[in-house]
């Protein structure tokens, strides 16, 4: 309805002060709004927008996002209005229901967004691989490796399995080994060569 597209702040209170008009009846109003009046949502919006902006403040703790959770409330009382029941709770028990759950609605989906986020990015998170098991990975096949190792030597064969297989740096691998790094790294570079060449593969 573009009678309520822009529902503005409120600072009314539903309770009368001394010397004003005497508090509007909510249920009347709810009636009236439920038939299309305008007039009587608005003041229906002005008597109640302060506890339902409060409600949704405490629930969602972020005053901007409580604006949008007011709106959300009362276009919902808006199109819902004609479902009140007196005999089960009073007006602005039932509106207050009703922003509970939208407040409710936008923490869930904001934590549930945050969830997605962590979980892609972990998901997509770069990993520092060992540039031979990379090499390896990209041009060997798992299956195809372990029956081509016969094919080296022993040092090579325990090497290569650590580095490739195994999935070890080459640092780890020369700690396995009690060899200087750069031995390791020779071996696992050699069988590597020796690999490729049983398979057939061109690097």
């Amino acid at each position: 309805m573009s009678h309520v597209e822009h529902i503005r702040p409120a600072a009314a209170d539903a309770s009368s002060l001394p010397g004003e008009p005497p508090a509007p009846d909510l249920a009347d109003l709810l009636r009236l709004s439920s038939r299309g009046d305008a007039a009587a949502f608005a003041r229906l919006y002005d008597a109640t927008a302060p506890r339902v902006f409060g409600l949704a403040v405490r629930v969602v703790r972020d005053p901007a996002q409580a604006e949008e959770v007011t709106q959300e409330a009362f276009l919902e009382v808006w199109r819902t209005a004609s479902r009140f029941d007196p005999g089960r709770g009073s007006p602005l028990g039932w509106m207050l229901t009703i922003a509970h759950r939208k407040a409710v609605d936008r923490v869930r989906a904001a934590e549930a967004s945050t969830r997605r986020d962590r979980t892609y990015h972990q998901q997509n998170r770069p990993v520092d691989h060992d540039s031979t098991a990379e090499a390896a990975h990209a041009s060997l096949e798992a299956h195809r490796v372990r029956g081509a190792l016969a094919h080296l030597t022993e040092v090579q064969r325990e090497a290569v399995s650590l580095a490739y297989l195994g999935g070890y740096t080459h640092t780890e691998v020369a700690t396995m080994l009690d060899l200087p790094v750069g031995t390791a790294k020779t071996r696992i570079r050699d069988g590597l060569i020796r690999l490729r060449d049983a398979l057939g593969v061109r690097s």
